[in-house]
C-alpha cells in the first residue's frame, strides 16, 4: 500500500533535517496476514492522540456548561419535605449570622452594616453554583482579621482611600482570580495544601483572633495594637489589665453564659437523649439569645444616656443598603494591596474547601473544588455591588446548618431573607449592642477552631513530621503574623513533599513461595495455635523487598537468580528522583557482581582513576591463590528487571539517566550486554518513551547469539469480537487513517536483522495460540505486544524471560 502524502512529507522533512527514521518495528500491520490474526502488535501513541485526548468534545463542552450551574441538577426534584428542612436550617443560621456578621465587620475595621451586607450576598448567590448543601458563605473571623490588617497597612500609605472602598476592591480582585481558576478547572491546586498546614493555619489564626478580642471584652482603656504578633497582644493585654472598664461586666458574663448554655445543653442531651433535638436548637440559638439579652440590658442602662453610655456600644447601623452601587476600583487601589492578594486568596480557599470537603464526607456527598472556586469567585465579584467585603465558608455556621438537617443549598435563600429583614427592621435595636458582648461572641465562635491536643497526638502517631509542621506553623503564627504563618506552613509542606519525592527509595526484590492454608476451627484463646490445612493447589510466588521488616523475620526471601536483579521504583520515575534511583541501583549491582572480563585493562595504567583495581598486596595474594580477581565468588551481571507499577509518566531527563546507566553497566559486563526487562508498564506513553530510548527488545549481539528466548503471556480472547470480524490487537492509526505507523519509538530499534529472532518467535507464538485453541483450551492471544518482548505483564514473566526459561 502506498504511503499517504503526510507520511511522504514527514520523511522528506526528516531527510532534510538529518533525522534518522528507523524501519517499522517487527510485526507491523504491513507484515501481517491471516495467520497472525490473534497476535497483538503494540503501537505507540502519537501527538494526535495526545491532542485528541486533551481537546474537549462537544458532549464534554455541554457537560462543562451544565455543571457550572449545579442547581439545575436538583431544582426540578424539589419537594415540600426538602423545603421544611431548608426553612429550619435557613432561619436558624440567619439568627446566628446577624450578630456574627456585625462582630466580624468590627474585626475588619469596617462599620457593622458591612458584615450584614456580606452575609446577605454570600448566602444569596452561593446556592446557584454550590456543590455543597451545608456550607454557608459570609464573613468569617480569620478573613475579617486579615481584611482589617490590610486596611490598616493600605490606609497608612493612602489615608485618602476609604476602608469600604479598599474592601470592595479586594473582594472583586480575589473573586476574579478564583473565578478564573474555577472556570479553567484548576481546583486541584488545593490538594497541594496538606491537612497539617490547614490545621496550623486554623489553630494559629483562632488563637490570634481570640487574643485580639480580649482587650475589647475587658474594655481596656489603654491604646495598643491588637493586629501584631499573638505573643505581643497577650503581653500588652496583661500589662494593661488595670485599665479595665465596665465593659468587662458585659463581655465576661456574656462569654460565661455562652459556654454555660452549651455545656448545659450537652449535659441535657446526654441525660435525656429523647430531647436531643430540643437541646440542639437551644444550643444553636444561644448566640442570638445572649446578644439579645445583653442588648436589652444595655438599652435599659443607656436609654437616657446615648451620648455618654456606660460602656461601648455598636452605634448607628443604617437601614437598608446604603453602600449599594458600582464599586470604585482603579490602578492605585490595586497597587496598594497587590502584595496581599496571594494570602487573601489562600485564606478564602483554605477555609472554604476544608470545611466543604469535611462536611461532604460526613454527609456522604462529594464536592467539586473547581466549582466551589466558581461559587466563591462569583459571590465575591457581585457582593461588593451591595457593599460586601471578602467572604468565604464559615465553620461554625456550616456546622449549625448541617445539624439542623439542611436538605439543599436553597436554604441559603432563607438565610438571606432573614438577614434582609434584619437590615431593614432591626437597625434601631443594633445601636445598643455592647461591643464587649460581640467580642465575646467572636471568641466563643472562633475558639472551636483551635485544634485539641488529641488531634496533634494523632498527627504524631500517623506521621511525626506532619505533627512537627503543624506545631511549627502554629508557633510561627503566634510569633509573627497570620500571613507569614500561612506562607511558612505551605512552603515547608511543599519542601517536604519535594524531598520525599527526590529521595524516594527504590527496593531490590526477591521472592517467596507462599501457600494458602485453611482452618475450620478458631483457636480457643489468644495463645493457642489453630490447626491448619495446606491447600496444595494454591502455591504462588510473591515478590518482596529483600530487606523487608514487615513480614515474619524467620521467612527467607530468595534472590531471583545469580546475576539478575529486580528493582522496584517506589514513587514515580521523573527528573527529581531518577538519579537517586539509578545511583542506588548501580552501587548495589557493583557491590554484588564482578566484572565480566577482569582482563579488560592491559596494564594498571590503562585503568581509569576511579577503578584502580586491587592493590599490589592484593595482587600477590591473588597470584598465590591462582585467582584473577578478589571477587570471583560474585556472579556476573546478566539482567536488570525494573518494576514500573508506580510509574505513570517519565520525562527526557529520567530516560537519559536510564540510558547512561545502561551504558555504564554495559561497560561493566563488556563484551556482553545487560538485558533490560520491564514489568507492569501500564502507560502507553511510558512504553513509547522506553522504546524511543532503545528498551523493550534484545540487542543485536543477543540476537546474533540466538538469545534471549522471547517469552509471551497469553490469555483467552473475546470470541464475540472475533466472530464479529474485528481483528484482535489491530489498531488503526488515528493519524491520517493509515494502518502502519513509523512512530518515535522505532527510532532506536536498529536494523531489520535485529528483529529476525523476535519475528520468528512471534510467529511461533501465534501457532501455539492456534493449536491451543483447537485443543479446546480456548482461543488464546498475546497480552503484551510481541514486537516488544522485554515488556512484561508481571515480574514472574520478566524473570523467566531474563533467565531464558
Amino acid at each position: 500500500m502506498a504511503d499517504p502524502i503526510s507520511t511522504r512529507v514527514g520523511h522528506a522533512i526528516a531527510k532534510v533535517l538529518r533525522i534518522d527514521l528507523a524501519p517499522v518495528p517487527p510485526g507491523d500491520e504491513t507484515d501481517q496476514s491471516d495467520e497472525t490474526v490473534y497476535s497483538y502488535f503494540e503501537h505507540d501513541p502519537t501527538a494526535a492522540d495526545w491532542f485528541r485526548g486533551h481537546t474537549p468534545t462537544v458532549p464534554q463542552v455541554r457537560r462543562y456548561v451544565w455543571n457550572i450551574f449545579p442547581f439545575l441538577h436538583w431544582i426540578g426534584h424539589y419537594n415540600v419535605q426538602w423545603l421544611v428542612g431548608d426553612l429550619v436550617a435557613g432561619i436558624t443560621v440567619g439568627a446566628v449570622v446577624i450578630p456574627q456578621g456585625m462582630a466580624y465587620a468590627e474585626l475588619a475595621k469596617l462599620p457593622p452594616e458591612y458584615g450584614l451586607y456580606s452575609s446577605f450576598m454570600g448566602v444569596l448567590i452561593y446556592w446557584f453554583f454550590a456543590t455543597s448543601k451545608d456550607i454557608t458563605i459570609g464573613p468569617v473571623a480569620v478573613m475579617s482579621t486579615l481584611m482589617g490588617s490590610i486596611l490598616i497597612r493600605v490606609q497608612a500609605a493612602h489615608p485618602e482611600i476609604p476602608g469600604p472602598t479598599i474592601a470592595s476592591a479586594l473582594a472583586i480582585i480575589c473573586g476574579a482570580i478564583l473565578l478564573f481558576l474555577g472556570l479553567f478547572r484548576l481546583g486541584f491546586i488545593v490538594d497541594f495544601i496538606p491537612l497539617p498546614a490547614i490545621t496550623a493555619f486554623m489553630t494559629g489564626s483562632a488563637i490570634n483572633v481570640c487574643a485580639g478580642q480580649v482587650k475589647t471584652v475587658l474594655g481596656e482603656k489603654a491604646k495598643f495594637s491588637t493586629r501584631g504578633a499573638t505573643y505581643k497582644i497577650i503581653i500588652d493585654t496583661l500589662k494593661h489589665l488595670p485599665s479595665t472598664q465596665m465593659d468587662a461586666s458585659m463581655g465576661l458574663t456574656a462569654l460565661v453564659m455562652l459556654y454555660g448554655i452549651r455545656a448545659a445543653c450537652n449535659y441535657g442531651t446526654r441525660k435525656k437523649p429523647h430531647r436531643a433535638k430540643l437541646f440542639f436548637f437551644l444550643s444553636t440559638l444561644r448566640t442570638a439569645f445572649v446578644v439579645l439579652f445583653y442588648t436589652m440590658i444595655s438599652a435599659a442602662v443607656n436609654i437616657h444616656r446615648r451620648e455618654h453610655p456606660a460602656f461601648k456600644l455598636l452605634g448607628n447601623v443604617p437601614r437598608g443598603f446604603k453602600a449599594a452601587g458600582v464599586p470604585k476600583i482603579d490602578i492605585t487601589i490595586i497597587k496598594a494591596f497587590v502584595g496581599e492578594l496571594p494570602v487573601a486568596c489562600i485564606v478564602l480557599l483554605i477555609e472554604h474547601i476544608a470545611i466543604s470537603k469535611s462536611f461532604g464526607r460526613v454527609n456522604n456527598y462529594t464536592i467539586d473544588p473547581s466549582q466551589e472556586f466558581i461559587a466563591i469567585g462569583v459571590s465575591n465579584l457581585l457582593g461588593p455591588f451591595l457593599g460586601a467585603y471578602p467572604a468565604t465558608g464559615s465553620f461554625s455556621r456550616t456546622a449549625i446548618k448541617a445539624k439542623c438537617g439542611v436538605r439543599t443549598p436553597l436554604a441559603g435563600v432563607i438565610t438571606a431573607v432573614v438577614v434582609l429583614l434584619a437590615i431593614y427592621a432591626l437597625p434601631a435595636l443594633f445601636f445598643y449592642i455592647p461591643k464587649s458582648s460581640l467580642s465575646a461572641v467572636i471568641i466563643h465562635a472562633v475558639g472551636d477552631l483551635v485544634t485539641p491536643p488529641s488531634v496533634t497526638y494523632q498527627f504524631w502517631r500517623v506521621a511525626p513530621l506532619d505533627a512537627v509542621i503543624f506545631i511549627v506553623g502554629v508557633i510561627v503564627i503566634m510569633f509573627s503574623t497570620i500571613e507569614t504563618g500561612i506562607y511558612v506552613t505551605i512552603c515547608v509542606s511543599l519542601a517536604v513533599l519535594l524531598f520525599r519525592l527526590a529521595k524516594a527509595k527504590g527496593e531490590f526484590l526477591g521472592y517467596i513461595q507462599v501457600h494458602s492454608v485453611t482452618s475450620d476451627k478458631a483457636p480457643d484463646d489468644g495463645n493457642s495455635t489453630p490447626t491448619l490445612e495446606l491447600d496444595p493447589t494454591s502455591s504462588r510466588r510473591l515478590y518482596l523487598p529483600l530487606h523487608n521488616g514487615s513480614i515474619n523475620p524467620r521467612i527467607k526471601i530468595h534472590q531471583p537468580s545469580p546475576g539478575i536483579f529486580i528493582y522496584r521504583v517506589s514513587d514515580g520515575f521523573n527528573y527529581p528522583n531518577a538519579n537517586h534511583y539509578t545511583d542506588h541501583l548501580v552501587s548495589h549491582i557493583f557491590a554484588n557482581t564482578r566484572r565480566t572480563d577482569p582482563q579488560a585493562w592491559g596494564s594498571p595504567g590503562d585503568r581509569p582513576w576511579n577503578d584502580p583495581g586491587p592493590t599490589r598486596a592484593q595482587r600477590k595474594i591473588l597470584q598465590a591463590e591462582n585467582s584473577d580477581a578478589p571477587d570471583t565468588h560474585l556472579p556476573i551481571l546478566k539482567a536488570v528487571i525494573l518494576d514500573f507499577a508506580s510509574v505513570k509518566n517519565v520525562d527526557v531527563t529520567s530516560m537519559q539517566n536510564l540510558i547512561d546507566v545502561r551504558n555504564q553497566l554495559d561497560r561493566w559486563t563488556s563484551p556482553d550486554r545487560v538485558q533490560w526487562h520491564f514489568a507492569h508498564v501500564n502507560s502507553r506513553w511510558t512504553k513509547r518513551a522506553l522504546a524511543a530510548s532503545g528498551f523493550g527488545w534484545p540487542s543485536r549481539s543477543d540476537s546474533e547469539k540466538g538469545k534471549p528466548r522471547a517469552i509471551f503471556d497469553v490469555a483467552e480472547v473475546d470470541e464475540d469480537l472475533v466472530e464479529s470480524g474485528e481483528r484482535v490487537g489491530k489498531e488503526k492509526d488515528v493519524e491520517v487513517g493509515i494502518e502502519a505507523q513509523n512512530s518515535a519509538s522505532s527510532s532506536s530499534l536498529g536494523s531489520e536483522e535485529d528483529f529476525q529472532v523476535v519475528r520468528t518467535q512471534s510467529k511461533s507464538v501465534v501457532d501455539v495460540h492456534r493449536r491451543r485453541g483447537r485443543s479446546g483450551v480456548g482461543t488464546m492471544a498475546s497480552v503484551d505486544g510481541i514486537n516488544r518482548p522485554f515488556f512484561h505483564v508481571d515480574l514472574t514473566s520478566a524473570l523467566k524471560s531474563a533467565m531464558g526459561e
